[in-house]
């Protein structure tokens, strides 16, 4: 009896490091595709890598809210709420510096 609880406590901590890892890579994926959307003729080098890791970094922290919010009894980062937060908030944020940076360029 055990033993059975015990792995399933670890594939729920497994569950959390693969929800993180789809998060990361959602991120990523989510700031190129605003970097394809969003043109900047004016743009310098650099900027690709810049998207890739802001997309990522809100993407995690968009999924901890979103599980915090919608999963507050029952907190696992694979799941529905976690993915819409690290969506909607890496979207939001890789599109205010795309457009937002404009004057500072």
């Amino acid at each position: 009896m055990w033993k059975s609880t015990h792995s399933r406590g670890q594939w729920r901590e497994m569950q959390n490091w693969i929800g993180v890892a789809i998060w990361i890579v959602m991120g990523a994926v989510i700031g190129l595709t605003m970097k394809a959307l969003v043109k900047r003729p004016e743009e310098t080098q650099g900027h690709t890598v810049v998207l890739a890791v802001l997309g990522s970094f809100a993407a995690v922290i968009g999924g901890m809210l979103g599980v915090g919010i919608f999963h507050l009894y029952e907190p696992l980062a694979l799941s529905a709420g976690g993915m819409a937060g690290g969506a909607v908030f890496s979207v939001v944020m890789t599109f205010v510096y795309r457009w937002g940076i404009r004057g500072l360029i």
